[in-house]
């Protein structure tokens, strides 16, 4: 399965969802692109997530719960490493976060596990744009959202953070505006959403012959039907 089908899938297993609509979409978008990135790169689905089996599983129950019993049969029990720079980013959210949940406490870790990929923040996290980033932020870390007034991209906000947390800066210059790699920590975030990348993808490839050794490498196929009834 395309990203963009499995988020497909997980919207259509939200219908009795303990969420709102905007914490099921940013969900399934975490959900989707990590899938697909563990599948491509041989790596597990929760080391993606950045969830213990139990965590994941919770949350699934919530926000998608006719999905849940599908998603329990995709993961195995295993512990998820957090090396010492990720959970710096998990702290830095969870001293500065609006709500005390564990319903949040699974949005730090996976916000913070998503840090760790290469592409802009909202694109691995599988959003559609850098302003539903921002809406994430204020959302879940209203405290944070006002001290990024400047709006500097949030991977290079949320480090900066973890620099000035931990008693260092990387940055040379006293105030942002004199800095010269200015242009590198604010500005355009521009690129495609990786969900609509991967629908792009299948629907360039969309009558291309199929290798059927692929259906092997995608358990959840054969569960799409049966999870959306």
């Amino acid at each position: 399965m395309t990203a963009e089908e499995v988020y497909d899938w997980l919207i259509a297993s939200s219908t009795s969802s303990a969420g709102d609509a905007f914490d099921v979409h940013v969900a399934a978008s975490i959900f989707a692109v990590a899938f697909a990135e563990a599948e491509q790169d041989g790596r597990d689905q929760l080391d993606s997530v950045g969830l213990e089996r139990r965590a994941f599983l919770d949350l699934s129950g919530i926000l998608f719960p006719a999905a849940a019993p599908v998603l329990a049969q995709q993961v195995d029990e295993h512990p998820v490493a957090v090396e010492p720079e990720e959970q710096s980013v998990r702290d830095i959210l969870g001293i500065y976060s609006s709500d005390a949940g564990r319903l949040q406490a699974y949005f730090i870790a996976m916000i913070a596990r998503r840090c760790q990929a290469p592409h802009h923040l909202w694109q691995d996290l599988g959003l559609r744009s850098r302003e539903e980033l921002r809406e994430l932020m204020t959302r879940r870390f209203a405290p944070l959202a006002m001290k990024n007034r400047q709006d500097m991209k949030w991977k290079k906000f949320l480090y900066r953070m973890v620099c000035g947390s931990e008693g260092f800066t990387l940055c040379a210059a006293p105030v942002c505006s004199d800095c010269d790699e200015f242009h590198i920590c604010f500005g355009a975030e521009d690129g495609e959403s990786r969900l609509a990348r991967s629908r792009n993808f299948g629907a360039a490839n969309a009558n291309a012959p199929m290798d059927t050794a692929l259906l092997d490498t995608a358990p959840l196929n054969n569960a799409l039907p049966e999870a959306a009834e």
